[in-house]
């Protein structure tokens, strides 16, 4: 009878801790006692989120979701940064792989289908970055010009279709490849969203050789993505989102990141808008 009694609870202490290791996007950190958050974030936008060659991590969405951590509870060593490439984005929320992914991740009725946002927190727009002092200064000086973005991505054919239909595009396995080119002169711009040519542009290898053209050919809300159905995490984050713009912090990591580009960044946008 007594062997019986220290079997059931042996079998109640081994349920609590499966219950506690189980916890998808939050974990315990055993070596330590605290709590883990996992974020989803990508690790080769400058200005937005990069890894660096020391391993730590910078960037506007990695300002952005450090400071939605902190008010949810999580110190920066608290984070486990995860790479969550575009194609991915949605599967990971899913899974449980993270919590929260703050991946220049625009808002779009298409996967809203799929997964819940909390922002907008920036609002950008399709442009193109070209040589500093270059002649192309609208969109229909693109014609007859090699304009460079990544293959698979729609952003030089919009402009192609919309703007400029002689435009001569050259598609590259990646912007860094087309940030090359134009430095080079094999391509004459490279387009795609502004704040992604202005984390670019803000390097320290390209600083002043590059500016934007400031054509606004689209409006790209990013909002931070959330497992479908998580509305208290959406509302958290939302209530973080606004302390961050009230006080003063959003305005730092913009010209933190985008500043050295010159980037005309538009307002914050108001929080809770357009995500419903």
């Amino acid at each position: 009878m007594k062997l019986r009694k220290v079997t059931a609870a042996s079998a109640v202490v081994l349920a609590l801790a499966v219950s506690v290791t189980a916890c998808g996007g939050d974990k315990k950190d055993d070596a330590s006692g605290g709590k883990k958050i996992k974020i989803g974030i990508k690790f080769d936008q400058p200005g937005l989120g990069l890894k660096q060659p020391d391993g730590s991590f910078s960037g506007f969405d990695v300002d952005v979701a450090t400071y939605v951590a902190k008010q949810l509870g999580y110190q920066p060593n608290q984070i486990e940064w995860v790479e969550t490439k575009s194609a991915d984005r949605e599967n990971a929320l899913q899974r449980g792989d993270v919590k929260f992914i703050a991946a220049t991740y625009s808002i779009t009725d298409e996967r809203k289908q799929k997964v819940d946002f909390a922002g907008p927190y920036l609002l950008a727009h399709q442009d193109l970055l070209v040589k500093k002092g270059s002649d192309i200064t609208k969109g229909t000086d693109l014609n007859s010009k090699k304009l460079c973005s990544v293959t698979g991505s729609t952003s030089a054919q919009n402009v192609q279709k919309t703007i400029a239909p002689k435009a001569n595009l050259r598609p590259l396995s990646g912007y860094s490849e087309c940030v090359a080119g134009l430095q080079s002169g094999a391509v004459d711009a490279l387009t795609t969203d502004d704040s992604i040519l202005a984390g670019f542009a803000a390097q320290d290898k390209y600083k002043g050789q590059f500016q934007l053209a400031g054509l606004k050919l689209s409006n790209e809300n990013y909002g931070i993505g959330v497992k479908k159905g998580d509305s208290a995490t959406v509302d958290k984050i939302n209530k973080a989102l606004e302390k961050m713009v009230s006080d003063k912090s959003w305005d730092k990591a913009v010209k933190d990141n985008f500043g050295p580009a010159h980037y005309k960044n538009e307002p914050a946008p108001k929080i809770g808008d357009i995500v419903k």
